[in-house]
């Protein structure tokens, strides 16, 4: 399938995407994700690895764009815990 990623036309194919992703260990999510295989890895670590391109160079937006229309499944970013609740009659430093 020919997608356009920072510019660039790319022809990608689900199976290359999996073969250039198969020996590669899976940064921590961060950000938007992707399942290939059993594996969950940040897009812009995908991204990097199958055009070769610095990750400042393209969005997570084109690469999910791309990666949905392949056939892979894309999962939005983690959510953020909440920070620890200071009670009002608490100091700033939890006395």
């Amino acid at each position: 399938m020919r997608c356009v990623i920072a510019s660039f036309p790319f022809d990608l194919v689900k199976g290359e995407v999996e073969q250039s992703m198969s020996g590669v260990e899976p940064e921590p999510v961060t950000g938007v994700s992707v399942t290939i295989g059993r594996r969950v890895y940040p897009v812009m670590q995908v991204g990097e690895v199958i055009t070769r391109q610095d990750r400042r160079d393209f969005t997570s937006g084109e690469m999910r764009r791309a990666l949905t229309r392949l056939g892979f499944t894309c999962h939005d970013a983690p959510p953020v815990a909440p920070a620890a609740q200071v009670r009002p009659d608490e100091g700033a430093l939890g006395w």
